[in-house]
């Protein structure tokens, strides 16, 4: 009887096209990931860090991104970052009319998962601030959700940090991925890349604290804005928002062009089986 439930609702509610899945599974995987990322920052500053501190943020970015690919890796590739979508165009691994797409998935899903930490924190929110948001000053809390540069960082500088740090995450995706290097094996890829993550965490935090995604970004910026912080969100840092928005996807773009040229490129072709069945010469041969 469960098992007919179960039939009759997917033929009713069960989407068809593989596009509308793809969509969702974005959305909901950059949704987790907002919800156990910027949900750290939120317990490390709410808390004036009694409860937190940048190894808890880094877990919970982490773990966030380690979660978002299992959730959205069967379905999507669970790419939850624009950046990481340009990359696999660029290299022919997905669709270019699939991009605008995954885009706006994973900005959606950015924007809500912001709206949830927002509701999950609002009276520790309240609390902490008497009301008031505000983006930068001893009580600023516009950085739980989007990122802020340093006194110390320059507009170039901070550029120059999105690219590197974005293309060095492309670079471990693509070697996590690749199954014609070592790979990682298969179901342990999102391990391996939330390992990556932190790698970049601990670091390549100090100018900006390593946004390196522009969905993961701006969503929860433009979240900011309209949720009581106001225009100052993008005003901030010297009109900071737009750096860790290019930045990636220009990164993107070199991790992948990297990838490609040092690596890929060389793969040599795969050799046909003998017709003779013979073992290759590297084929491990067990004697019982």
């Amino acid at each position: 009887m469960e098992d007919e439930n179960k039939k009759r609702m997917k033929e009713k509610f069960g989407l068809r096209r593989d596009i509308f899945k793809e969509f969702l599974a974005e959305f909901l995987g950059i949704f987790v990931l907002i919800l156990f990322g910027c949900g750290s920052v939120a317990q490390t500053v709410l808390s004036k860090g009694a409860v937190g501190e940048p190894l808890t943020i880094h877990i919970g970015f982490t773990l966030g991104v380690m979660m978002a690919v299992y959730m959205a890796g069967g379905v999507s590739g669970g790419h939850v970052n624009p950046a990481v979508s340009l990359a696999m165009v660029i290299l022919g691994k997905l669709p270019v009319k699939k991009f605008p797409i995954y885009v706006a998935a994973q900005f959606l899903g950015a924007f809500v998962g912001s709206c949830a930490v927002f509701g999950l924190y609002y009276d520790a929110l309240m609390d902490y601030t008497n009301g008031e948001f505000t983006v930068s000053g001893p009580n600023a809390t516009a950085n739980i959700f989007a990122s802020y540069p340093a006194k110390h960082l320059s507009v170039l500088n901070g550029f120059v940090d999105q690219v590197i740090g974005t293309g060095a995450l492309i670079l471990c995706i693509l070697a996590i991925t690749d199954k014609r290097n070592i790979g990682a094996p298969k179901g342990m890829e999102p391990l391996c890349i939330g390992l990556a993550i932190t790698a970049i965490a601990v670091s390549m935090g100090l100018n900006c604290g390593y946004p390196i995604n522009p969905a993961r970004d701006l969503g929860p910026r433009f979240f900011t804005a309209m949720a009581g912080w106001g225009m100052d969100v993008f005003r901030a840092g010297g009109c900071w928002w737009w750096i860790p928005v290019a930045g990636p996807m220009v990164g993107g773009a070199v991790g992948a062009g990297v990838y490609f040229l040092c690596v890929e490129l060389h793969h040599p072709e795969p050799e046909k089986p003998d017709e003779n069945n013979i073992p290759d010469k590297y084929e491990m041969v067990t004697v019982s």
